[in-house]
């Protein structure tokens, strides 16, 4: 999908960092835009931003755990503008915490949001995007933790390598059908963003503990944190995404040093060898 001017796209997560980057990008090449977030004051300033840069844009404020609220956000956006060329399920959230001390409550709010979030709005959105037989695009966003295991993120790995077999597999149903949706896997590694900070969109008693969490797992989480105030810009991972969609890339990988950590994983698999811990 080359000509994005003019075309459609919904993009959730969309308030802040990536998400809001990729929104910013889409503005830029001329596209009407429909975001969703769960933060209606975060949502309502970044549109009135877009709003103001002469875009066209609705806001929605979107919980994507929940398939009533994707359903609700396909509907505006068809209701509004007719169609849907750009899906984008971007919303995402993480935590750190080795696989033990993860929690029932835990696993069902990420896995609720980072993988759950991106079939709701397949089923919403999919069906109609063929019907209306026009191109299309669909950008899933992982991270290198869907292709690469890190310690402490058991419940964020396991989400994220779901969307990047989800998405390899939705490219496989998509193509066998002859249709013109391209898809596209987002796996950027460190960028700055809040992401680090996701639990405050919880409820106050499902938080993490961190006096309850092993020694190992905070000093984890302490070189995460830092790893992502020096990552790159969001606007540098946007950059990727437009290139990517235009291109009809599908593995989209934004560190020149992902390709490597890819590779040893992959060659720890074909040898035999036990996984290799690759520094954060």
């Amino acid at each position: 999908m080359q000509d994005l001017k003019g075309k459609v796209a919904v993009i959730t997560g969309a308030a802040e960092g990536i998400g809001k980057a990729i929104a910013l990008a889409a503005a830029a090449e001329g596209m009407k835009l429909v975001l969703a977030d769960i933060s209606a004051e975060t949502l309502d300033k970044t549109v009135a931003e877009i709003r103001e840069a002469g875009s066209e844009v609705i806001g929605v404020v979107t919980d994507v755990a929940q398939e009533s609220a994707i359903l609700t956000l396909a509907e505006r956006a068809f209701t509004e503008f007719g169609n849907v060329h750009l899906l984008v399920n971007n919303a995402g959230v993480a935590f750190t915490k080795s696989a033990w001390e993860t929690t029932a409550k835990d696993w069902e709010w990420i896995m609720g949001i980072n993988l759950y979030g991106v079939t709701h709005a397949l089923r919403a959105f999919i069906p109609r995007m063929l019907a209306k037989g026009e191109e299309g695009h669909i950008v899933n966003t992982a991270s290198l933790a869907g292709l690469v295991s890190e310690p402490a993120l058991a419940a964020y790995n396991v989400s994220k390598f779901g969307v990047v077999t989800l998405s390899e597999g939705l490219y496989h149903d998509l193509t066998l059908r002859k249709s013109k949706i391209g898809v596209s896997v987002l796996c950027p590694s460190w960028v700055k963003t809040r992401i680090t900070d996701s639990e405050r969109h919880r409820d106050a008693q499902d938080r993490s503990k961190l006096e309850q969490l092993e020694t190992v797992s905070l000093k984890t989480g302490a070189a995460i944190t830092k790893a992502v105030e020096a990552g790159i810009p969001a606007q540098q991972v946007a950059n990727h995404v437009i290139s990517a969609i235009k291109t009809n890339t599908f593995y989209i990988l934004t560190h020149p040093e992902s390709k490597a950590a890819v590779h040893i994983r992959t060659e720890d698999i074909l040898q035999g060898r036990s996984p290799s811990l690759l520094p954060i």
